[in-house]
């Protein structure tokens, strides 16, 4: 029964975040996410827990790619931000 309910949750919540995102404007979506990068640290953080308490070698596998993935996911997103902050600097040099 833990299982399903895991299950459950995991539905629920990829449903719901796909509603939320599909919802956004395509022009704020980027400074959204952006300045959210705070969350890719604690699905990072949750799947270094996850890795941690891993017991089988496919647990650990899994928890390894995860860590991998949200590693690459808050990086991209410190990336896209430093991209966007660029874009207004101002371009007029001392002449």
């Amino acid at each position: 029964m833990e299982g399903f309910i895991a299950a459950y949750i995991f539905m629920l919540a990829a449903f719901t975040g796909y509603e939320v995102i599909s919802r956004v404007p395509v022009i704020l979506h980027t400074p959204l996410m952006s300045g959210s990068n705070f969350v890719h640290g604690v699905v990072l953080v949750g799947a270094m827990v996850a890795l941690g308490n891993a017991d089988t070698p496919l647990e650990q596998a899994i928890g390894f790619v995860a860590v991998l993935l949200g590693a690459a996911n808050a990086a991209g997103g410190y990336v896209v931000t430093e991209r966007m902050l660029a874009m207004f600097k101002n371009e007029k040099k001392g002449n």
